[in-house]
């Protein structure tokens, strides 16, 4: 055997060894195999972590009340007498009832509001509004906004009357004039902040959507 015999033989061996060695430390690539993921990429989520809740926890409820509260057992109770009634959608809509109303008592004309307030609200903003009259008074008023509004309380009894109670803050500029046009209350230039605490009710489950104002405070 000459020696070009003898060298081939062994560069095969080698060859043969390096393979081998490669397969040994890289692995082989059998069917198909994900591309290596980046550093940066979210691991794969274990599909025996997978949780399924059922009955969890209403957002609707606890975005607005603590959770297990009074209060929130209370909206539970009215979502259950009626399933379309939602927290949020109410205070929505206690939003833009508080400038209307607020606006109409400001402005002595309450006929526009007269369907959401109570008989008892109704005859006291009347008799707030007469007496200004009496006195000679107007009142120029602008709303400027609300800055704060939380949903306070909420209570349902047994006959399915409930009521929430909501705490706003406003920001007005609401001006009082005498006779002769002389301010007697408030500045033209000057907004001031305007807090009110009020109580809506309705019956859950009636045929009428509206929510009456029943009680004012500050």
């Amino acid at each position: 055997m000459n020696n070009t015999i003898i060298q081939l033989i062994l560069l095969a061996a080698v060859a043969i060894f390096l393979i081998l060695r490669l397969k040994s430390v890289l692995g082989t690539r059998d069917g198909f195999e994900r591309p290596p993921q980046s550093p940066t990429a979210e691991p794969e989520a274990d599909p025996q972590k997978f949780t399924v809740i059922d009955g969890g926890p209403d957002h609707d409820i606890i975005d607005h009340v603590p959770e297990g509260s009074s209060s929130a057992s209370a909206l539970a109770a009215m979502k259950r007498l009626e399933p379309s009634f939602e927290v949020g959608g109410f205070l929505k809509g206690a939003r833009s009832a508080y400038e209307m109303i607020l606006m109409a008592f400001e402005k002595g004309d309450l006929d526009e509001v007269r369907p959401f307030l109570s008989a008892q609200v109704y005859d006291a903003f009347s008799a707030a509004i007469a007496d200004r009259k009496a006195r000679g008074l107007t009142v120029e008023a602008e709303f400027m906004g609300l800055r704060e509004m939380t949903l306070d309380a909420a209570t349902i009894d047994g006959s399915n009357d409930a009521e929430l109670t909501v705490r706003f803050v406003g920001e007005l500029v609401s001006v009082s004039r005498d006779a002769q046009g002389n301010v007697v209350e408030g500045d033209p230039r000057m907004p001031r902040k305007q807090r009110d605490i009020w109580t809506f009710a309705r019956k859950m489950g009636a045929s009428d959507p509206n929510w009456q104002l029943v009680a004012t405070g500050g």
